[in-house]
């Protein structure tokens, strides 16, 4: 919006605020402070409160980095989860788009982003030593890469490739069912679950 004129400096900033989020154009941001100036004070209250309780008391589960309201989160602790499989995921939202499948029941690790020379991201920013001292434990089978498939994803799915070779666990990786170029978050629950039920040895795909 040019040249914008805000009949208050409150608005304004509110605004600002809001069109600071991912996505968030400032004429969406207008209307989100607008429908909140004809909420009443209570849901206003309501809505800041828990915006703060969220970023002061969440957590990052410290087995899988995802995030949790405990130390450690609520699959890691599950005594019905299958300890034994890991399945490794770029970040928080690729955790709940595999749990929506329902066709999952083991644990993950959450890298916390993929490898990205472009942008400065390197294996050491990620979670992936605490990855191999997870293997290293020796309860865990297989690890299951389950990144977006693009030229990251698979730079940092051969990077923890070389990284567990000379292990014995089976490392694996979903089926291309989901596109090329694609990220996790935004495949339907239907594919998704395909790819991680019909998931491929990933020595079998590199050579």
């Amino acid at each position: 919006m040019q040249n914008e004129h805000f009949p208050s400096k409150l608005l304004e900033n509110a605004v600002d605020e809001f069109a600071r989020l991912p996505g968030i154009g400032r004429k969406t941001a207008l209307r989100m402070v607008l429908h909140l100036l004809r909420c009443e004070l209570s849901e206003v209250e309501e809505f800041g409160q828990a915006i703060i309780q969220l970023r002061k008391e969440v957590k990052h589960c410290n087995v899988c980095h995802n995030i949790s309201d405990t130390e450690t989160c609520s699959i890691c602790s599950n005594p019905a989860r299958d300890r034994s499989v890991i399945c490794v995921v770029e970040n928080i939202r690729d955790v709940m788009a595999i749990e929506n499948t329902r066709q999952y029941n083991g644990t993950y690790h959450v890298l916390g982003g993929i490898i990205s020379p472009m942008d400065g991201i390197g294996p050491n920013n990620l979670e992936i030593e605490s990855l191999i001292e997870r293997v290293k434990t020796g309860e865990v089978i297989e690890v299951i890469l389950a990144l977006s498939t693009t030229m990251e994803g698979d730079t940092t799915n051969f990077y923890i490739y070389k990284k567990l070779k000379n292990t014995d666990v089976n490392l694996t990786t979903i089926a291309r069912g989901v596109s090329v170029g694609g990220e996790l978050e935004y495949t339907d629950e239907i594919t998704l679950g395909r790819s991680i039920m019909n998931r491929l040895n990933y020595f079998d795909t590199i050579k």
